[in-house]
């Protein structure tokens, strides 16, 4: 079995529990070998953790501070250079639906990202229309939010999937309305002069201070309903969040880029 990993909590290998301040739940232990069709609603569901709240962390001396609570100046709309229009106010900024998902004016590699999130409250609709948006690593690797607290949908979609791949190994959702953390360590791809992968980016995230993706393989490029594969692309692209037609919030995010051994 593979031991999982916590910030801040206790971690028992072997046994299938954790333990999360004084409250013990049972959890997944291990992400599937299996492959199952994309967006399989016959894929078993990762399991619920319990969790206090997000871990926040203010940016290291070495980080670069994407949203500092006051103004979106790092960030523009996703491929053009027009201002990014998403609202801000009281040290968050949230999509302002259909005016287009948004990106760093900056283009980053491998990096250590840290963001806070929160889902609309109350809560509308069901599945993949309940608070959905996403982190996109370099514009192409998508990290989904979602609203999953107490929320069916196909597992590979779920908050926390490497969409339409690989399902977090386990459900660490607040309520809607409480703020979230993510904590990602991405390592992007590297393609050889024939453009065949030399290699695949990985990706590490920590949901809530919970290990929910250990060193997964990307197996490509983010795509809707179908296999994804990779396509050749710059060692640095922007990194984006997508207006997905809900009102999401973000605030404290900042990034340190790694080395790319």
């Amino acid at each position: 079995m593979t031991m999982i990993k916590t910030l801040g909590s206790l971690a028992l290998s072997g046994l299938g529990i954790a333990v999360f301040g004084t409250v013990l739940v049972e959890i997944a232990v291990a992400q599937e070998p299996e492959e199952w069709p994309v967006h399989s609603m016959e894929r078993p569901r990762p399991r619920g953790v319990i969790v206090k709240g997000p871990v926040t962390t203010p940016p290291p001396a070495d980080a670069v501070v994407l949203f500092d609570g006051t103004s979106l100046g790092a960030w523009q709309g996703q491929g053009n250079d027009l201002p990014a229009l998403w609202k801000v106010d009281h040290g968050y900024f949230e999509v302002a639906p259909g005016t287009g998902s948004i990106e760093t004016k900056q283009s980053f590699g491998s990096v250590q990202l840290h963001l806070e999130w929160a889902t609309p409250t109350p809560a509308e609709g069901e599945g993949q229309e309940r608070g959905n948006s996403g982190v996109f690593l370099m514009g192409s690797y998508e990290i989904q939010v979602l609203d999953s607290y107490r929320n069916d949908t196909y597992p590979d979609g779920q908050a926390g999937a490497v969409y339409g791949q690989t399902p977090p190994l386990v459900n660490a959702c607040l309520p809607p309305g409480q703020w979230q953390s993510y904590d990602i360590v991405f390592h992007g791809p590297r393609f050889n002069p024939d453009s065949s992968v030399a290699r695949p980016a990985r990706v590490t995230v920590f949901q809530n201070g919970v290990l929910i993706q250990d060193d997964v393989v990307i197996t490509g490029q983010t795509v809707n309903g179908r296999k994804a594969t990779y396509h050749p692309h710059p060692d640095r692209l922007p990194l984006a969040l997508q207006d997905h037609g809900k009102r999401v919030r973000y605030r404290n995010v900042w990034l340190r880029e790694l080395g790319d051994s």
